[in-house]
């Protein structure tokens, strides 16, 4: 397939280069300096870890890497939210990995932190695949305590989740690698098994200068709560190694004697090649927002030979929906469809925004899948429903409230992908983050918000102009602009795609080319737990 827009491609290539060092920037973690502290302890990195845990020569998905980016400045940052959590295969089993970095703030929680700890617990116990945690932590970040201490999403949400995985079957394993102090000691020993790395692992609910200060007690932290008190005198901890590297061979050798449960059973087929290389999908693209595509190109370079079964081909055209396979994988997919289309009324421009005929054949098509027992995907460029009397008169409300329900209850599992534009009740309806889809990812090209920058500008513009006149000001043109360019700047920040990623809108920002990966894979986790709920989209006005 011959690529369609060769100007685009520059374009993306230098989303991609930002998006790679960007990447770069936050493996890093806390710096270099710090990776050395790491090393002369005889300790390796997160990164490290994961990597010397995973199987050779097998992929690993990476769950929110760009959280915290460009926050907490005052406080140095939290590259990463200071955690490094993803899906991998460990002695063939897939898993979700959650490793503290101790080279940010010596692993403390943050907020986001904390916010990414639960996610990566989410994915697990939707999925029903064992979790590993590799601690090296210094606990909550004691300035920002009232922000992560003692709400429902905090802190000690994670506990809570683990006594609920325990009670589902899920295996959880953690070994103590560094820190473990105060709350959040019970972590690894809620777990099924704790294993302790001797010399450079602790762990206790107050150290040593704490248990000073509270009852004058003398003594030091490896005494305390070191490896060799707890395997040889409490047992909290259930077996103590030299090295990093000896504790997470233990840890394989768990997990190659675990069991099988039964599987969802969706469907899949050899692997076939995309419809298109990597190369000819990321020049098909637009970077330009207001150029028209056909979305139709996406999908085929996407899926397995470009083989596409359209459902309602010739109705609803603002919205695409069929079935495919990904990688082998039976999918669904709903996607936003923006090309320009001649109709018996003339031409008409698909800017992303759903109608309700669009609404109601995408309705119908998830109810489908639900019966089939496929997964759905979701490909995001929406502006929004149709907005104007004739919507309106037509039921546009209606319809986008059947759209929206019949994909709230869906219960196979949703996979979204931010391409372009994610605007308003646009983002609701093509599955967004609200709506529990497994893993949700932005391409580079993404932009999430209420509405355009454009309008949201000029919006705001109106509101502060009219909140200066009412106070009696004057405002002159040069001191609209002036008002309107910084406007500008802002909400063109939170329309980044980082800007989600960061507060964790969104799983990650991926390179084109991965979205086939991160299907894959989150079928292939959701396979692991099985539909035990009917579907049934209550009450809907047909």
């Amino acid at each position: 397939m011959t690529p369609t827009n060769q100007n685009a491609n520059s374009s993306m290539d230098d989303l991609l280069q930002a998006l790679q060092k960007k990447y770069e920037q936050v493996k890093l973690g806390g710096g270099a300096k710090r990776i050395q502290k790491e090393h002369a302890k005889g300790k390796l990195t997160a990164r490290e870890r994961i990597d010397y845990l995973r199987d050779i020569n097998t992929e690993f998905l990476e769950v929110g890497a760009f959280v915290a980016d460009g926050m907490y400045a005052e406080e140095g940052g939290c590259p990463s939210g200071g955690v490094v959590t993803g899906v991998g295969y460990v002695s063939g089993r897939m898993c979700m990995i959650v490793a503290n970095d101790a080279t940010v703030k010596a692993g403390a929680w943050f907020p986001m932190t904390a916010k990414k700890n639960l996610r990566a617990q989410e994915i697990a116990m939707e999925n029903q695949i064992p979790v590993i945690y590799l601690v090296d932590s210094a606990g909550v970040f004691l300035p920002m305590q009232n922000e992560i201490f003692p709400d429902k999403e905090h802190f000690g949400r994670q506990f809570r989740n683990n006594a609920k995985m325990s009670a589902m079957g899920i295996v959880q394993v953690a070994a103590i690698m560094g820190s473990c102090v105060a709350g959040g000691a019970y972590l690894p020993i809620m777990s099924d098994e704790a294993m302790i790395v001797d010399k450079t692992g602790s762990i206790f609910l107050a150290g040593s200068y704490l248990v000073k200060s509270a009852i004058g007690e003398t003594i030091d932290n490896e005494t305390l709560g070191g490896a060799t008190t707890h395997c040889e005198i409490s047992g909290v901890t259930d077996n103590k190694y030299d090295t990093d590297q000896d504790c997470l061979d233990a840890i394989r050798k768990i997990f190659d004697k675990i069991g099988h449960n039964p599987t969802a059973g969706f469907d899949r087929a050899e692997p076939q090649k995309a419809g298109m290389t990597g190369e000819e999908l990321i020049a098909t693209f637009p970077t330009e927002r207001v150029k028209p595509y056909d979305m139709l190109l996406i999908i085929r370079g996407l899926i397995d030979g470009g083989d596409f079964d359209e459902y309602k081909a010739d109705y609803g055209k603002t919205l695409i929906c069929g079935t495919a396979r990904v990688d082998g994988w039976a999918v669904g997919i709903v996607a936003n469809q923006r090309k320009i289309v001649k109709t018996s009324k003339g031409e008409m421009q698909m800017g992303g925004v759903i109608y309700s005929d669009s609404a109601d054949k995408a309705a119908r098509f998830i109810m489908n899948c639900n019966q089939r027992k496929i997964p759905l995907v979701f490909l995001q460029d929406v502006s929004g429903f149709m907005v104007g009397s004739k919507a309106e008169h037509g039921g546009i409300i209606k319809d986008g409230a059947k759209m929206v329900n019949a994909m709230a209850n869906s219960v196979v599992p949703k996979f979204t992908f931010i391409l372009g534009n994610s605007y308003g009740a646009g983002n609701y309806a093509m599955c967004g983050k609200a709506y529990d889809p497994r893993l949700i990812y932005s391409w580079p090209t993404a932009q999430m918000a209420v509405m355009s920058g454009a309008a949201a500008a000029n919006t705001l513009l109106q509101i502060k102009v009219a909140g200066l006149k009412k106070k009696g000001l004057v405002i002159s043109p040069e001191d609209e602009k002036e008002l309107l360019d910084e406007i500008t700047s802002k909400y063109k920040e939170e329309l980044s795609p980082y800007y989600a990623a960061s507060r964790l809108w969104v799983d990650g920002v991926i390179d084109p080319r991965e979205t086939r990966k991160v299907i894959s894979m989150g079928i292939e986790a959701a396979n692991h737990a099985p539909i035990t709920e009917r579907f049934n989209v209550g009450v809907i006005q047909t």
